[in-house]
């Protein structure tokens, strides 16, 4: 009977070389994190440091030169019993919703013009966007000789067609009004371009089967365009109300002289004075840095749960 020969060992070399293992995540693709990792340190160190660092402070006093001292909860306490604070929100919510509401319907309503347009269409984008690059602070001026009482265009309109004037910048609702049409002004076409987006996504046949269905235009944009721009709708209204609740440019450039108080007063009577706006005051006109801090988290409460609410709503609204 034959035997099966005998298998060779294998050489010593070969038999000691150790098996290369797979390298972990991290290690074989630390060139992509590399890459992405300057916005994670500007964000730690221009973000997150900093918002940890008000919410410390927040319980200190402080008056930014000498030492904290350990304050609590009594910042938060005295919070909820300011009534300043709480006018200023007040007064937030009416220019929030004077300049929100009728900027939504105008941004529609121009989104729905440039997507119907035919020729120039790119030129009117940029004209409408044109407002939301330009400095606030021009603006601001350019809207307090708009709003002057004795010089405005718009106390000139208002005699022309026989009315007294009114002295915008100095009555509470004059400088509400004022603030909230500069807001609307500034956004509208941002928003626009934002709807114009969303209303070119809406497929073709939707509106041929409306229209061989009989629906008109008011029906085919009710029944059709707005039902399929409601996550449009949302995203712009959760934005504009980020955005409309934190506003501090605004007043803070328009209402600068027609006060002999600071310059984060908000006007005559503080009739313009927004939850930003108080924070600057408590913090660098007082110099209560503490106290400033404790602000900053309670406006940032109020712009959560406004955000929240607006999301609700229009989430309810859509499944009704």
């Amino acid at each position: 009977m034959a035997t099966l020969p005998a298998l060779e060992k294998p050489p010593a070399a070969l038999a000691e070389t150790p098996v290369a293992r797979p390298q972990s995540g991290w290690r074989k693709h630390w060139h992509l994190y590399a890459a992405i990792s300057p916005f994670y340190l500007l964000f730690l160190c221009f973000g997150l440091i900093p918002v940890g660092f008000s919410l410390y402070l927040s319980f200190h006093r402080w008056d930014g030169l000498g030492s904290m001292e350990w304050a609590g909860l009594s910042q938060y306490q005295y919070l909820l019993g300011d009534s300043d604070f709480w006018t200023s929100i007040g007064t937030t919510i009416v220019i929030w919703a004077l300049a929100t509401f009728p900027m939504i319907f105008l941004a529609m309503v121009t989104a729905v013009m440039l997507n119907s347009a035919v020729r120039f269409k790119n030129f009117y984008r940029f004209a409408y966007f044109l407002p939301n690059v330009t400095s606030i602070v021009a603006i601001a001026i350019i809207f307090g000789s708009v709003f002057s009482t004795n010089f405005g265009l718009v106390n000139a309109f208002l005699q022309a067609i026989g009315f007294d004037q009114i002295a915008w910048l100095n009555t509470p609702w004059g400088i509400k009004i004022a603030i909230a049409t500069l807001m609307t002004w500034q956004w509208t076409g941002y928003n626009a371009i934002i709807f114009l987006a969303g209303l070119q996504t809406v497929p073709g046949e939707l509106y041929e089967a409306a229209r061989m269905d009989g629906a008109g235009p008011v029906q085919t944009f009710f029944r059709v365009t707005l039902p399929m721009l409601r996550p449009v709708v949302l995203f712009v209204l959760v934005v504009s109300t980020i955005t409309g609740l934190q506003s501090f440019s605004e007043p803070q450039v328009l209402l600068q002289n027609t006060s002999n108080d600071s310059t984060f007063s908000g006007g005559p009577g503080h009739a313009g004075r927004t939850m930003v706006l108080y924070f600057f005051q408590q913090t660098f006109d007082n110099n209560d840095f503490g106290y400033g801090a404790a602000v900053a988290w309670g406006i940032f409460l109020v712009v959560v749960l406004f955000s929240i609410i607006n999301w609700r709503l229009v989430q309810r609204r859509g499944e009704d």
